[in-house]
């Protein structure tokens, strides 16, 4: 008997098929499609027949114009990356009226939260009171508050508002600071309905005690922090870079916490894993975490809630609504690094 189930090429490096989907919905997904598991070296290898009849891919493998010709049934490409990548050809890709989709909106809820934990630990020095207390040289009391400050109505910039910049919104909406913001992609208006002020870089960085980076780097923007705006900072402000280290001079924001001006906190890194003897593990008033923020189990499995929603529309005839669509006019414009294999 012929299996007329739908065909799905799954490539999803870095991630897996068991980390993003729970055991009974991966069960559901096989018993409803067929998969054929490939890798993206892998996918151009594949017998015709194989490409000619997919429908789906779950992954973000690099495909060229020849290749996509050959996959004549596609209707859908789920990453699940989270980075959209530079990879395919865009413009022939949307003439077809092949969907190109992102999960990555899963990690800005953890990502937001512990860019939360950052700014609370620098500012009452949780982390650094912690060590001197292990190291039985802890200041009581008042006497160990010298630095510390306030989060509640504090002045907070934003820089970078899509999924993860909203989601530090939310998650400081009970502290009530002035929000500003900086994003060129997005209109003030819908900065406004945020409750947010749209404003230029130069005014975020100046006025803002807290600045959370969330920019996704793009042909425009990498580098665009440098030290002429970590400068800008009011001193002993925080910045916080929660997106991609590639948006930002890494030397010269290293240079800024070293001379006392600001203080840091990062998750992310211009190389992962981080050399051992890298200058940043030893700067004070920096805070390190190893690109850590969005990897939570919980975080991996609504990755498979979303694409099997979205597979469920598609295969109605019905556009993809759950995961994030990859837009014509921005998609080639994106420049982050694949997230490295462990």
């Amino acid at each position: 008997m012929t299996d007329t189930r739908p065909l799905i090429l799954s490539c999803p490096l870095p991630r897996s098929l068991p980390l993003i989907f729970a055991e009974d919905r991966l069960a559901e997904l096989r018993a409803r499609f067929r998969i054929v598991e490939t890798t993206d070296e892998g996918l151009p290898g594949l017998p015709d027949a194989v490409l000619g009849e997919a429908r789906y891919i779950i992954g973000q493998p690099p495909l060229d114009a020849a290749t996509l010709a050959r996959l004549s049934s596609l209707r859908c490409i789920f990453n699940v990356e989270s980075n959209l990548l530079n990879n395919m050809p865009y413009d022939e890709v949307f003439q077809r009226g092949i969907h190109v989709v992102t999960t990555g909106a899963v990690f800005a809820q953890p990502v937001a939260e512990i860019g939360l934990g950052f700014a609370l630990s620098l500012l009452r020095n949780i982390h650094g009171a912690d060590a001197d207390f292990r190291a039985g040289r802890e200041l009581w009391g008042g006497e160990g508050n010298g630095m510390a400050w306030l989060l509640t109505g504090a002045e907070v910039g934003i820089l970078g508002f899509g999924d993860l910049g909203r989601a530090c919104a939310q998650v400081l909406e009970g502290f009530r600071p002035r929000l500003r913001v900086f994003d060129p992609w997005l209109p003030p208006s819908r900065i406004r309905a945020a409750g947010a002020l749209p404003c230029g870089l130069e005014e975020v960085m100046a006025q803002s005690d807290v600045v959370f980076c969330t920019a996704a780097v793009t042909s425009e923007n990498r580098g665009f922090l440098g030290a002429a705006e970590f400068a800008a900072m009011r001193k002993g402000a925080l910045f916080l870079l929660l997106s991609r280290a590639d948006v930002v001079d890494f030397g010269a924001l290293m240079a800024a916490v070293r001379e006392g001006h600001i203080l840091a906190a990062s998750d992310v890194f211009p190389e992962e894993p981080l050399p051992g003897d890298h200058p940043v593990r030893s700067i004070p008033g920096f805070l390190l975490s190893a690109h850590r923020a969005g990897a939570l189990d919980v975080a991996f499995k609504r990755m498979g809630e979303m694409v099997l929603e979205d597979l469920s529309l598609l295969e109605r005839g019905l556009p993809p609504m759950v995961c994030k669509r990859a837009e014509r006019e921005t998609v080639a414009r994106f420049r982050s690094r694949p997230v490295a294999v462990n």
